[in-house]
């Protein structure tokens, strides 16, 4: 008799103990073609009215399905050779997953993954999240193009280890969440448009590290549509970026601040707008950001960073707000080389007239360009500022301006710009001068350099 009792208590502790949650235990096939939603959501829900746990995505099993929802205390695990696929119909994907926040972008609304005001959830391991976003699928005229996550008012999160492959539009959004961790992930977001990858809207500390990045949009993007959620206390390093759009892009959507920002120990390669695109647009205050350690290949605009206004969110209001200020930035020991690419791929830095960027330090550059500026391009002098007449509905692109008149560095309503050992080489005879400054205050500049030879400034004006 004790020792049935025995065998009873043991199997009530193993039940105890025991958090995972298998999905094909709960009726999910794994075929990739039978629709298992609700065999998922099942996992989960147990699995966080248990206490929490762990749900499992099993190796050699393609578990399709369309929105689920993250809840607390749950990790969800997709082991080496799994897939979590999407639903290529857009049906299966809820309109309770709140919304994209930028303007005129409704068709993004929807989502295949979605936690709101949730705590200390995953998604981890070596398997693979295929959001099945191909245009066949998903485009705007056929409804609309899901994201693949958004986290929504939550905290305690971790991303780590896996792949995330094929959105239909940004890879994750991010809003209003706090203590992040993102660790060892690879994001390939190519197969549609505006894939992002990581995008943090009014987040707080966030730690991205490890991890790679091939995308269609913005591969890390800093937000913040609320006035009240900043974005601050940002770590990111040892990670690869190549992406259609930017690397990374802090601001455009700016009602709240951003600050204490640090990305290090990076590569940035076959970039095809920008490399660094660090934009107030909305009213905020931008400020204390350090950028170290960054090696550049095939980067046009290597750092752009533009001060104006704009609109850029759902629920900003209809007028433009006044402009605050961006000041303390510092970019150090850089590798940029550009001598692939055209004549445009100058650091540009514009505020507006008597609306500056503050104390910009730029120390221990190498950049190698492939010159061939001509003498009408040296001579330019209409290039245009970023005014409401100049950006009509749209962002402040580089489009908008375009060649300017510096081979190297074009840079004008700044006070306070720190420039110290910064050595440029053209490959091809450019008529531009290298360093241009237009109504730069408090210039300050040491061991200024093109093709090893020390150079004087210009200033087109002067305050």
């Amino acid at each position: 008799m004790k020792h049935i009792l025995l065998i009873l208590l043991s199997s009530i502790t193993f039940q105890l103990v025991a958090k995972d949650y298998n999905v094909l235990d709960f009726g999910a096939v794994g075929n990739g073609i039978t629709l298992d939603t609700k065999a998922v959501q099942k996992a989960i829900d147990l699995c966080t009215k248990g206490g929490g746990g762990t749900v499992i995505i099993p190796a050699g099993k393609t578990v399709l399905i369309g929105t689920i929802y993250l809840k607390d205390f749950v990790t969800l695990h997709i082991e080496n050779g799994a897939i979590l696929l999407g639903s290529p119909n857009y049906e299966d994907y809820t309109t309770d997953t709140h919304k994209n926040t930028y303007k005129n972008e409704p068709h993004m609304d929807r989502c295949l993954i979605f936690a709101r005001n949730a705590k200390s959830f995953a998604i981890e391991g070596y398997g693979t999240i295929d959001a099945n976003g191909h245009p066949k699928n998903f485009t705007k005229e056929k409804g609309g193009r899901p994201m693949m996550m958004r986290f929504l008012n939550s905290s305690d999160i971790h991303l780590k280890d896996v792949t995330l492959i094929n959105p239909a539009s940004w890879t994750s959004a991010w809003l209003y969440c706090d203590e992040i961790v993102v660790d060892g992930i690879k994001i390939i977001s190519q197969v549609n448009h505006n894939g992002d990858g990581l995008d943090f809207d009014g987040c707080t500390n966030v730690r991205v590290a490890n991890s790679s990045f091939n995308t269609s949009d913005d591969s890390i993007c800093l937000q913040t549509s609320r006035p009240d959620k900043p974005c601050k206390d940002i770590v990111i390093t040892n990670c690869v970026f190549t992406s259609k759009w930017a690397a990374m892009r802090i601001g455009l959507a700016s009602r709240g601040n951003f600050e204490s920002i640090t990305v290090n120990n990076c590569t940035f390669h076959d970039i095809q707008d920008s490399g660094l695109k660090i934009q107030m647009n909305e009213g905020a205050e931008m400020k204390n950001m350090i950028f170290s350690n960054i090696v550049m290949k095939n980067v046009p605009r290597p750092i752009f960073m533009t001060f104006c206004q704009q609109r850029a969110g759902v629920d900003s209001p209809e007028h433009m707000l006044p402009m605050k200020s961006m000041h303390g930035f510092s970019f150090n020991n850089f590798i940029i080389d550009n001598r692939e690419l055209d004549k445009n791929s100058v650091i540009f830095l514009t505020g507006m007239p008597n609306e500056y960027i503050t104390d910009i330090q730029l120390n221990n550059i190498k950049m190698t360009v492939s010159g061939g500026g001509t003498s009408t391009d040296a001579k330019k002098t209409d290039f245009k500022e970023y005014t409401l007449e100049t950006l009509g509905d749209w962002w402040p692109e580089f489009s908008k301006v375009g060649t300017l008149p510096a081979s190297g560095i074009f840079a004008r309503h700044i006070d306070g710009l720190f420039i110290t050992n910064f050595q440029l080489t053209t490959i091809n005879e450019d008529f531009r001068a290298p360093y241009v400054f237009d109504d730069v205050k408090h210039l300050n500049s040491k061991a200024l350099y093109l093709n090893n030879r020390e150079v004087k400034t210009t200033v087109l004006k002067k305050q």
